[in-house]
């Protein structure tokens, strides 16, 4: 049984990550967190324990570390005995820590793919470009690195491992990303700035017809109808989902969709003309050099600031269409959470509560043996059975809606 965890990362789903390690305690042993900044972390804690989050008296330490330094990280898991690293920091550092869980022989997950900073949407699949360069590794290592296992990707992925159960054949995959919630500010996101818009300044890549199909960004709009939250407008994004479930789904369209409203659109739409949106550095009429998106980031709100006024609730959902016994079949399996009831319970948003549940039920079952798996995967390359019961009893139920109707959904 693998214990003791070591959180990399100090933002709003390390805080989640955090809490539920914490009321997770005393499966997962002994728990750090570190980032750049340790000060951050050292209120993360604090916030646990004003919480009395821990489920059993125990060991919670922060910690400083450049993430973007291996050996350093490497350093650090072997000094705090950590068994099982949750990397919940920025996209950029990825690879970094991932080396130094191989260095370590520690469990390695994470919850989006790696990016360089200096590239804005590679060609796919993008797991490819980076982290599937690592799978021999892994192996030869006898190292679990589990990729991908928030919410879109990782849970969305296990729900389609878990359709192939209930349908014969699958011919689309389609995932639906839906914040009906307001966090009553004229313009901010909902995670890090920087990636947030990084996501949507590219090519929209989804997979169809046995091929990439590339888009632009809010060129393919469609109204769903999802529970709880209703009618709402979703458009065609490039995410990191759709790059690994169509090498296990070639013969089906996999595509993503994410809600906005019209007011994000234009706002994102005149930074982006303006070019305030681009990575790439320019020099002002005074001489400095400066980044336009990183500063664009840094005069929005801090995603984290926003969970004490966030009201309403979220939908993610996949909806699976193909064939049972001969005939045209689809389910839709979703989860609804909500922003007020996160905050209350972990201090953060919904969408930061939907991220951060996720890899700790990942590693709680890592620690039991059930997910270590010795090598590099996808989310959907697991058993989707114990993870979704899981989560059913830590915040995040699964439901189902198909000809039997909606329930949970339990295996």
């Amino acid at each position: 049984m693998k214990r003791n965890v070591l959180i990399i990362g100090a933002g709003g789903v390390a805080q989640v990550v955090a809490h539920k390690c914490a009321q997770h305690n005393d499966l997962l042993g002994d728990l750090h967190i570190a980032s750049r900044t340790v000060a951050k972390c050292e209120a993360i804690i604090a916030s646990v324990q004003a919480k009395g989050a821990m489920k059993v008296p125990g060991v919670f330490r922060a910690h400083a570390v450049d993430a973007m330094d291996s050996a350093a990280v490497a350093a650090l898991i072997r000094d705090t005995g950590a068994q099982i690293v949750i990397n919940v920091g920025s996209a950029f550092v990825n690879m970094y820590v991932l080396d130094a869980c191989i260095a370590t022989g520690a469990a390695y997950m994470d919850t989006a793919i790696h990016e360089d900073p200096a590239k804005i949407c590679e060609t796919p699949p993008w797991y490819g470009n980076y982290e599937w360069k690592k799978r021999d590794a892994c192996k030869d290592a006898g190292v679990t690195a589990i990729l991908g296992i928030g919410f879109d990707p990782g849970v969305v992925n296990v729900w389609a491992r878990a359709a192939e159960g209930m349908l014969d054949r699958i011919d689309s995959i389609d995932i639906i990303d839906i914040n009906a919630g307001s966090h009553g500010k004229y313009f901010a996101t909902n995670f890090d700035p920087e990636i947030n818009f990084r996501e949507f300044t590219g090519t929209v890549y989804s997979w169809q017809k046995g091929g990439w199909q590339e888009n632009r960004m809010f060129e393919v709009g469609k109204t769903w109808t999802l529970p709880v939250v209703g009618d709402q407008k979703a458009y065609l994004t490039g995410h990191d989902e759709v790059h690994s479930l169509a090498a296990r789904y070639p013969q089906a369209d996999v595509r993503f969709w994410m809600g906005f409203g019209d007011h994000y659109i234009n706002v994102f739409t005149v930074l982006n003309n303006l070019g305030l949106l681009s990575e790439k550095p320019v020099r002002t009429a005074e001489g400095q050099e400066v980044i336009p998106l990183k500063v664009v980031k840094a005069v929005l709100p801090d995603p984290a600031s926003l969970a004490p006024g966030y009201t309403g609730k979220t939908c993610i959902a996949d909806l699976v269409k193909g064939e049972k016994d001969g005939k045209p079949a689809e389910v839709l399996i979703y989860n609804v959470a909500d922003h007020k009831e996160a905050y209350e319970e972990v201090g953060s948003q919904g969408i930061s509560y939907t991220a951060g549940v996720p890899p700790v039920a990942a590693a709680i079952l890592v620690a039991q043996g059930t997910w270590d798996v010795g090598t590099m995967v996808n989310a959907e390359e697991l058993d989707p059975k114990p993870f979704i019961n899981l989560l059913n009893t830590m915040g995040l139920p699964s439901r189902i809606r198909d000809a039997a109707g909606d329930r949970e959904l339990s295996f």
